[in-house]
C-alpha cells in the first residue's frame, strides 16, 4: 500500500480520499515548518501533499528515498526544486484551475473598493468622523474596463464585468477574434486599452514580455483618473512609478494584491490614501481551498494506484512502456514548437501538427501537448505540457493533428505550422539515431540544424557578401560562433541563418544585428 504525507493543512475530506482510495496517509499539517523533521521522515513516503509552507528543497528531495509524487494544493510551485525532482523521477503536480473564480471575484471585489474608496470610509465611520462629503465614489456601470490578460481568470473577471454593464477591452496577444466575440470583449493593442480604459485589471503570468507591463510610459498613455487592479502578480507594475502616478493624481487609485517583495511589510504604496492592499488573498476561500485540496488528493491517489498522470508539471501523460521509444520525439514537439512560439508575436487562430513515418504510429498525444507547450510557454510562462491543450482550447485555437505514412526522405518527420492573423509559419524536424532533434525545413526552407540552449535566428535578401559581414559583426560583439546553418528558397530569395552561439545576446547587440544591410528579422532564440 502506497503511503502519502500531509505536511500542511488540507482538508479532512481529501485525507478521506486517499483512505478510499486505498493509500495510506499520515496528516501532519505542522510538519512542513520543520526542515529538520520533514528531511527525517521524509524517505518514508511514496507522495507528499503539500500547500505553500512546506518548501520542498533538492536537500529535502535528495533524502526523499522512494517519493514518486509531489502535489501541490494551488496553481504556485516556488516552493518546489522542480528541477532536483524531475532528476530524481519525482512526478510534480499541481491544481491550476481551481482558484480561478476565486482569484477573479477578489479583482471585482477590489474594483468595487476602489470605485467607493469603501476601506477608508469604514476606518473614518469608525473614527467617528462622518464625513459623508469626502467619500464621493464612481460607478462601474458604463464604465470601460481593460482586461490585460484573457486566459482563464481574465474571461471569468470579463463576464463578471459584463453582467455589471462595463464595457469591456481586452489585451492578450493570444486573444483571437473569435474568442474575444464569444467572450462579448473587443480585442485591442495595448495602447489603446490604456488609453480608453477607466479601471485596468491585470490577469497575465509575470514573464520577460509582462514584467513592468505597467510602467511610467505606459501610465502616462492612461487616462486622467483610471484605476487599477492587481490580483495577478507581483512585477507586472513598476511600483515606482505607480506611486509617482498616485502622488500626483493622474492615477485615482489602485487596488494591490500582489506586490513585488513578499511578504511585503514595508512599501512605499502603503503611505498613499487611494491605496487598497490586501495580503495576497486571491485564493483565498473556503471554496478555492477545498477545491484544490480534494484535486491534489484525487491526483495523487490516481497516480500512486493506476499510473495515471494528471496536471504534471515536469511530466507528460505516457506509460511506462512507451516513455523510452517516445522521449526524443516529445523533445523534438517541444522544441519546433518554441522555436515557432518565440518568433510568433500576434494571436494565434491555429495550430496544426503533422505526423508522418514511423511516428504517425506512435502515442502522439504527449508530442501534441509538448508542442503546444513550446508554441505557448513564451508569452504565458505558467504553462506545462498537460494544461496546454486545455488553455489552447479555451483560447479558440484551432488544433489539427495530421498522420500520414512516409512520404518523403526521413523515417520519422514532424511538422508545426502556427496560424496567426497575419501569416502562417511552419517548422519540421526529425530525431537522428543519437536521439538528438533537428530542425530540417523552416518556413519552407530546407536547412538541417541541431537545436542548441542559444541561437540566432537571421532572414535575409540572398546577396553576396551578407554571410561575412554578419560573421564580422558578431566577432565584433564578441560573440561566439558554436554552428552556421544556412538555408535560401532560390538564389537572390529570402535566406535563413539560423546560428549556435555562446552565451546570450543583449537587446543592443541584437538591434545591431538587425539594422545590418540585408537583414529582414533577427531574433534571439533560447531552448
Amino acid at each position: 500500500m502506497p503511503k502519502v504525507l500531509v505536511s500542511d493543512k488540507l482538508s479532512p475530506t481529501a485525507v478521506q480520499i486517499f483512505k478510499d482510495n486505498g493509500v495510506e496517509v499520515d496528516y501532519l499539517p505542522d510538519l512542513g515548518k520543520d526542515k529538520e523533521k520533514l528531511l527525517e521522515v521524509i524517505g518514508n513516503y511514496d507522495g507528499l501533499a503539500i500547500r505553500s509552507a512546506t518548501k520542498v528543497t533538492e536537500k529535502i528531495i535528495a533524502a526523499a528515498t522512494n517519493l514518486k509524487v509531489i502535489g501541490r494544493a494551488g496553481i504556485g510551485v516556488d516552493n518546489v526544486d522542480i528541477p532536483a525532482a524531475t532528476t530524481k523521477g519525482i512526478i510534480v503536480m499541481n491544481t491550476p484551475f481551481g482558484n480561478s473564480i476565486t482569484t477573479a471575484e477578489h479583482a471585482i471585489a477590489m474594483m468595487f473598493a476602489l470605485a467607493r474608496q469603501l476601506p477608508e470610509a469604514d476606518a473614518s465611520t469608525r473614527a467617528s468622523k462622518w464625513e459623508k462629503n469626502r467619500f464621493m465614489g464612481v460607478e462601474v456601470t458604463n464604465k470601460t474596463l481593460g482586461l490585460i490578460g484573457a486566459g482563464n481568470i481574465g474571461s471569468i473577471v470579463a463576464d463578471r464585468a459584463l453582467g455589471l454593464k462595463m464595457k469591456v477591452v481586452a489585451f492578450d496577444p493570444f486573444l483571437t477574434p473569435e474568442r474575444a466575440q464569444t467572450m462579448g470583449v473587443e480585442k485591442v493593442e495595448l495602447d489603446e486599452l490604456l488609453s480608453r480604459a477607466d479601471f485596468i485589471t491585470l490577469h497575465t503570468p509575470l514573464i520577460d514580455a509582462t514584467r513592468n507591463i505597467i510602467n511610467a510610459e505606459a501610465l502616462a498613455k492612461t487616462k486622467k483618473g483610471v484605476r487599477i487592479i492587481n490580483c495577478a502578480r507581483g512585477g507586472l507594475i513598476d511600483e515606482a512609478a505607480l506611486y509617482d502616478a498616485l502622488k500626483s493624481g493622474h492615477v485615482a487609485g489602485a487596488a494591490l494584491d500582489v506586490f513585488l517583495e513578499e511578504p511585503a511589510e514595508k512599501n512605499p504604496l502603503f503611505d498613499l490614501p487611494n491605496v487598497i492592499c490586501t495580503p495576497h488573498l486571491g485564493a483565498s476561500t473556503t471554496e478555492a481551498q477545498e477545491n484544490v485540496a480534494l484535486q491534489v488528493a484525487e491526483q495523487i491517489s490516481a497516480y500512486l494506484m493506476s499510473g495515471e498522470i494528471t496536471n504534471a508539471l515536469n511530466f507528460p501523460s505516457i506509460s511506462a512502456e512507451e516513455a523510452p521509444l517516445l522521449t526524443p520525439f516529445i523533445k523534438l514537439a517541444e522544441v519546433l514548437g518554441s522555436f515557432a512560439g518565440q518568433l510568433t508575436e500576434t494571436a494565434i487562430k491555429g495550430i496544426k501538427i503533422e505526423f508522418e513515418g514511423h511516428v504517425a504510429a506512435m502515442n502522439t498525444r504527449p508530442m501534441v501537448a509538448a508542442a503546444l507547450n513550446g508554441v505557448l510557454k513564451p508569452m504565458m510562462g505558467e504553462v506545462n505540457m498537460v494544461s496546454a491543450p486545455q488553455i489552447a482550447k479555451d483560447r479558440g485555437i484551432n488544433v489539427e493533428v495530421v498522420t500520414r505514412e512516409q512520404q518523403g526522405a526521413y523515417e520519422n518527420y514532424i511538422r508545426l505550422t502556427v496560424v496567426t492573423e497575419r501569416q502562417e509559419r511552419a517548422v519540421a524536424g526529425t530525431v537522428f539515431a543519437n536521439g538528438k532533434p533537428r530542425v530540417i525545413q523552416v518556413k519552407g526552407i530546407n536547412m538541417e540544424a541541431e537545436l542548441t540552449p542559444s541561437m540566432l535566428y537571421v532572414t535575409n535578401e540572398d546577396k553576396p557578401g551578407h554571410i561575412g559581414r554578419l560573421g564580422t559583426l558578431l566577432g565584433k560583439l564578441g560573440i561566439n560562433i558554436a554552428n552556421f546553418n544556412l538555408g535560401r528558397v532560390e538564389v537572390g530569395a529570402d535566406a535563413i541563418a539560423l546560428v549556435s552561439i555562446d552565451g546570450t545576446l543583449t537587446e543592443a547587440q541584437l538591434a545591431e544585428i538587425a539594422s545590418l544591410e540585408g537583414v529582414k528579422q533577427a531574433k534571439a532564440l533560447r531552448f
